[in-house]
């Protein structure tokens, strides 16, 4: 549990609620909450859970106010005011510097072009300028410098950020070529196409050529631009190291495991660039192998604190990049719709006076994922209603996630209250990959901090009066522990075996969920803490009979032969295991992989006969004769069975097995006759007829 100091008290709205409260929440919302079964949680987890979770089985004003301002009385204000309106003041110096011609020749030794360098040197050669549109982290500046130097080959001037195009008017005077780097067009004041005519027209005058450079949202209202698209990573990594060694070296250094790897993802064009110096080291015996592995690591961690960094990146545009973080290879509209909802607390974490400005209709889908350095494409989501189309987002770079939500909670901080919050709402969202999803960054955030993240998430839903709450502390404890983090299973030990229902609730399905990754202690520590009434007055399962069951059901159908021969041989010895063993048997035998398969258990008894595994098809066989005994779940016992006679009908395979199964349970009364009526029932329906139970009857009736 957690071992941090207490936070400051909640404000009154955010107190936990008192022990009375938690019993009126519990009785006014069940209804509102349908209880999910078990193994379809099993399977929402699986489906919707990162990759890893298979091992279980993916405008502002122009007023600007200098100086003092003490306030404003009376209509007077007190101190200096100055008001800017329209165009803040011309700054005084045109030009930021020359580009040194050393760099601009060390840059052409290694620059290699691309279809849309291509395009943009034509246009530059024509129209003498281009709005050069790139991630910060794209090689766009470098892109720019060299469509310079291969038109105009003069000097090349840097501009200083102007309040507006018109204003560079008289900046250009006789240079061949400028480069205005980083332009901002907000959406209150549009680049236009009317603002290059007439910085055209001058530089036809002059002679010269001018490359702007800007963001992918920057407002480009009616204006062409070329989008850039760096080279491919190959490409750029093998300029640079050939240019240092020579081409000779070049096919022995592509062949290295570490340099396969590192193509084969994506990296920013100064990423290339080091690692193409770490690459000729270890060619020269500078360096080892293993300095390369290092360096891709880094790489990653490095990129992301630019990402966060930044204080040219909008926080919407770092709140997109958490929540791609989080739903990764998930729909790209599910993440941008939250990711605004992430925006609106960390906006109010850095501002609480500033209400978030949410651009409807802003940046394209294109742009936001090459800020991010992600790719989309048409893929399928698993729903309740079948498996659906949607565009699907990820990160090029696999481990980009992990490290984002990494440096958010662990090195800044500051952004952990908008995040927890943020991963709450997940938690209670009505849709399946949402709820997963936010247990799932739960886990990645338990790995980089378990104590605060069991603090802020993990205990407060394991204490929450809502079984859902419940089902998402005990997904994110069973990713953190597939994602090795130690301390789980001691925690789940204690929950297992502590006084808190709920605390205990969660713990139990968590080893239910664990049960394929440590069978043996899953099981041992289930049976140790067994509750000890399994029905209420009224044979009906407790809530707490119906939790254990659950975690037994998923070993069952998880695990199968190791847990059902454990189970098997305490039927007749130990009574309320038997109780809770047949109840976890009886919803076991409910389950199908798809909608209209053959029932998971039938598939499972179908299988030990056909292999010959005696032991199994005796122990799957000895449950069914338990259940049918049994006081409590022996008539939905029976209406398994005839919903298996049913789902029989057109089915051969299913037909055969189920007519091997119940020959071995009518084996002696008074299951004979219990069988017997069940299938003259079906037989004879006026309703709906069943075939096979005819055919089934006849053969018990044969035998």
């Amino acid at each position: 549990m957690s071992q941090e100091t207490g936070a400051p008290a909640a404000p009154a709205e955010e107190q936990p609620p008192r022990e009375d409260e938690e019993k009126q929440e519990d009785q006014a919302g069940a209804p509102e909450r349908q209880r999910q079964e078990a193994w379809a949680a099993r399977k929402a987890l699986i489906q919707h859970g990162p990759s890893y979770v298979m091992s279980l089985d993916r405008t502002t004003s122009a007023t600007q106010v200098g100086r003092d301002q003490f306030g404003v009385s009376g209509g007077t204000v007190h101190g200096n005011v100055n008001n800017y309106f329209g165009v803040p003041a011309d700054d005084t110096e045109h030009f930021a510097g020359v580009v040194p011609a050393e760099r601009t020749a060390q840059l052409a030794d290694v620059f290699r072009g691309c279809p849309s360098f291509d395009e943009a040197l034509g246009r530059l050669r024509t129209d003498r300028v281009v709005v050069l549109s790139g991630g910060r982290d794209s090689g766009r500046r470098s892109a720019a410098l060299m469509l310079l130097h291969r038109v105009a080959g003069g000097t090349v001037r840097h501009l200083v950020q102007p309040g507006s195009l018109s204003a560079l008017l008289a900046r250009l005077d006789d240079a061949a070529g400028y480069l205005l780097l980083d332009f901002v067009a907000p959406r209150s004041n549009p680049l236009r196409e009317s603002h290059l005519l007439g910085l055209r027209d001058r530089l036809e005058r002059s002679g010269g050529h001018l490359v702007i450079t800007v963001e992918p949202s920057a407002a480009l209202d009616d204006v062409p631009f070329i989008r850039w698209e760096p080279p491919p990573a190959e490409e750029m990594l093998q300029a640079h190291v050939t240019s240092r060694v020579g081409e000779a070296a070049w096919p022995e250094l592509r062949g290295l495991a570490a340099v396969k790897e590192f193509i084969a993802r994506h990296h920013s064009p100064a990423a290339i660039e080091k690692f193409a110096r770490r690459l000729v080291a270890v060619h020269c015996g500078e360096a080892g192998e293993e300095d390369l592995t290092v360096f891709t690591e880094q790489a990653v961690e490095a990129q992301v604190t630019r990402w966060l960094t930044d204080d040219q990146r909008e926080l919407r545009d770092k709140a997109f990049l958490l929540s791609l973080a989080v739903f990764d290879k998930a729909p790209y509209a599910v993440a941008a719709e939250l990711a605004d909802v992430l925006y609106a607390g960390l906006q109010h974490t850095a501002d609480p006076r500033q209400s978030p400005v949410i651009p409807v209709f802003g940046s394209s889908r294109e742009d936001r994922l090459g800020l991010a350095h992600a790719r989309g494409y048409v893929g399928t989501e698993v729903t309740q209603w079948g498996i659906v189309g949607q565009f699907i987002a990820e990160f090029r770079e696999e481990r980009t996630a992990k490290a984002l939500l990494e440096a958010a909670w662990n090195i800044h901080p500051s952004a952990r209250p908008a995040l927890v919050k943020w991963i709450k709402l997940l938690a209670d969202d009505g849709r399946p990959l949402v709820r997963t999803r936010a247990a799932s960054a739960a886990a990645l955030l338990a790995e980089a901090d378990f104590s605060s993240t069991m603090a802020h998430l993990v205990e407060p839903w394991a204490d929450a009066p809502h079984p859902g709450s419940w089902l998402t502390a005990a997904n994110a404890l069973t990713l953190a522990h597939l994602l090795g983090v130690e301390t789980v299973l001691p925690v789940l030990r204690e929950w297992c075996t502590g006084e808190a229902e709920r605390r205990r609730w969660t713990a139990i399905r968590a080893y239910g969920l664990l049960g394929p990754v440590v069978p043996e202690e899953t099981l041992d520590v289930l049976l140790n803490a067994v509750p000890p009434d399994p029905v209420d007055e009224e044979d009906e399962p407790t809530e707490a009979g119906r939790q254990f069951a659950d975690a037994l059901e998923l070993l069952l159908l998880a695990v199968r032969e190791r847990v059902l021969g454990a189970l098997a041989d305490r039927l007749d010895r130990e009574r309320t295991v038997r109780t809770y063993a047949c109840l976890a048997f009886l919803q076991a035998c409910k389950q199908t992989e798809e909608p209209g398969d053959r029932p998971l258990v039938l598939h499972w008894y179908a299988d030990a006969v056909t292999a010959g595994d005696t032991s199994t098809a005796r122990h799957l066989t000895t449950f069914w004769k338990a259940l049918l005994a049994d006081r409590v779940w022996g008539d939905e016992a029976l209406e398994v069975l005839r919903s298996w006679v049913r789902r029989a009908d057109g089915m051969p395979k299913t037909e055969a097995a189920l007519a091997a199964l119940l020959q071995r349970i009518t084996a002696e009364p008074p299951n004979d006759l219990r069988v017997g009526h069940l299938l003259r029932t079906l037989r004879d329906s006026r309703v709906a007829p069943s075939p096979t139970a005819a055919r089934l009857l006849d053969h018990l009736s044969g035998r």
